[in-house]
């Protein structure tokens, strides 16, 4: 497929730009014909391939909560997905609708419609739907996805907010020792080296960093660069590298126990809604694995999976990966001895992200007081490096 930028018009004489996958002009026009718009003109992007506007996790929570209402009301699952495509403001979430109505209508279940779109609707996403579909409880699966989302919705803005806010304030203390080096000392070298006296240990180092930052700027700031490029490609390359970098995340002081909490948080919470939805054990942490996001968890949950399966419980697993501490443990004992171990799954989930919201808020008031005290220790290192001097010399004159 090649994608088209185009033209149309709908019903009411509106014209409609947007973007669209289509294999010809011809597909092109038959896939807006779907979605009740007439083409106008269409070209193809030169620099092709997937992709028009993304589809945002609150477009999917739309799309359930949508479903979920008309569901409940009796509305057949077509005339659901045709009333929310027309709807939409998204081309390329309205051109997955139009497809999905078509292989519906051509008498496919809506779990396989959406299998056919495994870069909108995930694994766990799929699974979910045919559970719902074969036990007859879709609405209560659509709620259920819905709430899901909106938490992990939720767990995404306290992971970005947990790592913009250092790194904003780390990229403000850089710009600053870069003035003080490139800028502001070298102003003050040559009146310090003018005074003719024997400079302190401290002073010489400043100056030579300062030398250094002036001489070599270009790899104070290209080496970061560099190296993190280098560093993403590997990641992205090399499932050896992977692995380190999520094992280091796991590691790092203080972020890295919330980085784990917030990963256990999300598999919980999946895991929980796939077997209250009726699906196996074995088969709802094969799914989640993909969830998870950490190699280390991942093969850790690879491990619970073999452990199982060769017949060991469920807690007697968890607990030999160590993957949860003792309280979850219990937890997870209780509602396998009671029966209700997706009520134990979600009440771990509730644990975590408790947690995580406290971890974080202690982090950021740990972050602000040292990015502090390490801004004043540069600050009183170039301050005593240059008045001390200054100082001595006033002091030694004879008035």
């Amino acid at each position: 497929m090649s994608l088209y930028t185009y033209k149309a018009m709908d019903p009411g004489g509106r014209m409609i730009f947007g973007r669209m996958d289509a294999i010809n002009p011809i597909d092109l026009e038959m896939r807006l014909k779907r979605m009740e718009l007439d083409l106008v003109n269409g070209e193809p992007v030169k620099q092709g391939g997937l992709g028009g506007a993304k589809i945002e996790r609150r477009e999917l929570i739309t799309f359930c909560f949508h479903l979920e209402q008309l569901s409940r009301a009796g509305v057949p699952i077509i005339e659901s997905l045709a009333d929310l495509r027309d709807s939409l403001e998204n081309p390329r979430f309205r051109e997955v609708l139009a497809d999905l109505i078509e292989s519906v209508e051509g008498g496919k279940t809506l779990s396989q419609a959406l299998d056919n779109h495994p870069k909108v609707f995930d694994s766990v996403f799929v699974n979910l739907i045919r559970a719902g579909e074969e036990t007859g409880n879709l609405p209560e699966v659509m709620h259920s996805l819905s709430e899901s989302l909106k938490w992990q919705d939720e767990l995404a803005a306290q992971t970005k907010k947990l790592i913009m806010y250092p790194a904003f304030l780390g990229t403000v203390i850089l710009f600053v020792t870069l003035f003080m080096m490139i800028y502001l000392v070298p102003k003050m070298v040559g009146f310090i080296k003018n005074m003719g006296q024997e400079l302190p240990i401290h002073t010489k180092l400043l100056i030579a960093t300062s030398n250094f930052f002036v001489n070599y700027w270009y790899v104070v700031i290209g080496l970061p660069i560099l190296a993190a490029i280098f560093i993403s490609f590997s990641i992205r390359t090399n499932p050896r590298a992977r692995y380190r970098y999520d094992a280091t995340k796991l590691a790092m002081p203080w972020i890295g126990e919330i980085f784990k909490k917030i990963i256990l948080s999300r598999f919980a919470g999946v895991f929980a809604m796939m077997y209250a939805s009726g699906i196996s054990v074995l088969d709802s942490i094969r799914t989640t694995q993909d969830v998870v996001g950490n190699l280390v968890i991942k093969e850790g949950l690879q491990r619970v999976e073999e452990m199982i399966g060769d017949g060991q419980n469920i807690t007697v697993a968890f607990q030999n990966v160590g993957l949860f501490p003792p309280l979850v443990i219990r937890m997870l004992r209780v509602g396998e001895n009671t029966g209700s171990l997706d009520t134990a799954l979600s009440n771990v989930s509730y644990f975590y992200n408790r947690d995580v919201r406290e971890s974080i808020g202690r982090v950021q008031a740990m972050i602000e007081p040292v990015m502090t005290i390490i801004v004043g220790v540069i600050l009183g290192w170039v301050m005593l490096s240059v008045l001390g001097p200054i100082y001595d010399t006033i002091s030694k004159l004879k008035i």
